[in-house]
Order: structure tokens, then C-alpha cells, then sequence
């Protein structure tokens, strides 16, 4: 989960201002957490309220969305989601927006099988991104992230992806000139995770994702993810991270860390 957390804090600063090289400063006084972090949160603080069998899982995924967007309104939703978070009787809305994608590793890291870790993305996801493109986007990171913890080799994972989700025939050196933003799952997850494929180590990841351009932080967020799973993470990294976290924000980590160890 801060695997996701730090790809979207790095990122934050590039999303708009996309640079297409790997030579930057990781965590940049311009950096922030934004909608990825609160949103990876609030799937997190959902997976530790439910009920042992997660059969209320999309309930508490819904209040826990709810309750975290409105506590940190400006951390950049977008409109359908906005408007989601604001309603009394939110339902989902058809996205296929990376939203999906970049909120549900703590279903991967959760996860005590593939099955489970199929079914705890799906409870987090349809209730907002219900279109059959946004649920395979999540359920791919999830799936990842449960068999890069399993120990599953990055050739194996990548044949996985392949054969089950997206053709993944490019290389970042390739798309890095002409790649343009998407906030479509099928848009941008590919991009992420052949930046989680070709990387060497955690921050190789996180470099790799933002140096292609496009949604920045969500790319990163997504590859961040996959990395913690198959790498860990430099405490180093996570230190910064959890210092740019109010202590709220801190507590869901603590507290999901130590119900879902590495």
C-alpha cells in the first residue's frame, strides 16, 4: 500500500507538468499526496472495518471513501467522483477511469488467495468504477500484487498480465514521445505496469512510471504498488512518505501494516 502511496506523492508534481526523463528529485517540496493516497486509504480503512468473510466489504468501502474525500475535499477527484462522494445515496456511475486502479492495493496486500484477492478488488471497485474496464483494471494490480508477495518471478507476472488482461507488446522507450495523458484504465494501466516490468528496483519503478508522461501520479501510484509487493520499500522512501501523511492518514497505515504484514 505505501508502495502506491509513494508513487502518488512523487508523482504529484509532475500530473500536469509531465517530465520525460528519470533524472529527479523523488520527494520535491512540490510533492503532496493527492485523490490516490486518500482514495488507497480509504479501500485500506475498509478492508479493516469489514466483517471477517468482507461480506460487508462494499458497504464500508462506500463510508470509507465517503468519510476520507469529504475530510480531504481538494485532494484533485475528479467531477463523477466528486459528485459521488457528495451524495446521499452514492451508486456506481459506469467509470473505467484508473481511479480504480490506483486505490485497491490494499486488496492485493490483504488478499489470501488469488480468488480473494479477485473478490476483495471487486467489493472496493464496482461500487464506484463498475464498467467492465475499470473492474479489470483494479483486479490486475490486485492479482499482481498477491503473487508478487507469493514470490510468483517478474517473468511469470508478466506472462500473467499478459495472457489474462492487456497486451503488453511496447516498450517505455517507444510510447515515451507520443504518450499522451489517460485517465482510462485501459489507457494507462498497461503503461504502469510495463514501467513495474522493466524496472531493476522500487524506485526504478517509480522513475520508469513518471518519466513516460501521461497521469503521472496515478501511473506512479499503480507501479509504486506493484513494486512494494515484488521489491519492498527503501525505508528511506517510506519515512518521507509517511511525513508528507497528517497523523490520521498515518494511523490507517500503521494500523493496516500491522494487520497485513509484508
Amino acid at each position: 500500500m505505501m508502495g502506491a502511496i509513494i508513487g502518488d506523492i512523487v508523482g504529484s508534481r509532475f500530473e500536469w507538468h509531465n517530465y520525460r526523463h528519470k533524472d529527479f528529485t523523488l520527494f520535491h517540496p512540490k510533492c503532496r499526496p493527492t485523490d490516490d493516497s486518500i482514495m488507497t486509504l480509504a479501500v485500506a480503512k475498509a478492508i479493516l472495518m469489514a466483517r471477517p468473510g468482507y461480506e460487508d466489504l462494499a458497504e464500508q468501502a462506500v463510508a470509507a471513501m465517503q468519510e476520507l474525500g469529504r475530510k480531504y475535499p481538494k485532494a484533485g477527484y475528479g467531477r463523477g467522483f466528486r459528485a459521488w462522494l457528495q451524495s446521499e445515496h452514492p451508486a456506481p456511475y459506469n467509470s473505467f477511469g484508473n481511479g480504480s486502479a490506483m486505490r485497491v492495493s490494499p486488496a492485493g496486500f490483504a488478499a489470501r488467495t488469488e480468488d480473494e484477492a479477485k473478490a476483495l478488488s471487486f467489493a472496493v471497485t464496482a461500487v464506484t468504477h463498475n464498467h467492465p474496464e475499470g473492474i479489470k483494471g483494479a483486479e490486475v494490480v490486485a492479482v499482481l500484487i498477491y503473487h508478487a508477495r507469493q514470490g510468483m518471478a517478474m517473468k511469470e507476472l508478466h506472462e500473467l498480465a499478459q495472457d489474462r488482461y492487456y497486451p503488453l507488446d511496447f516498450t517505455l522507450d517507444e510510447i515515451r514521445p507520443t504518450y499522451e495523458f489517460s485517465s482510462s484504465c485501459q489507457g494507462s494501466v498497461p503503461q504502469a505496469l510495463v514501467a513495474f516490468f522493466s524496472s531493476t528496483d522500487f524506485e526504478d519503478a517509480i522513475r520508469n512510471a513518471i518519466s513516460i508522461g501521461g497521469d503521472s501520479d496515478t501511473i506512479a501510484a499503480i507501479a509504486g504498488s506493484l513494486a512494494e509487493a515484488h521489491y519492498g520499500i527503501p525505508e528511506d522512501l517510506r519515512e518521507a512518505a509517511m511525513q508528507r501523511l497528517d497523523a490520521p492518514l498515518q494511523d490507517i497505515v500503521t494500523a493496516f501494516e500491522a494487520a497485513f504484514p509484508a
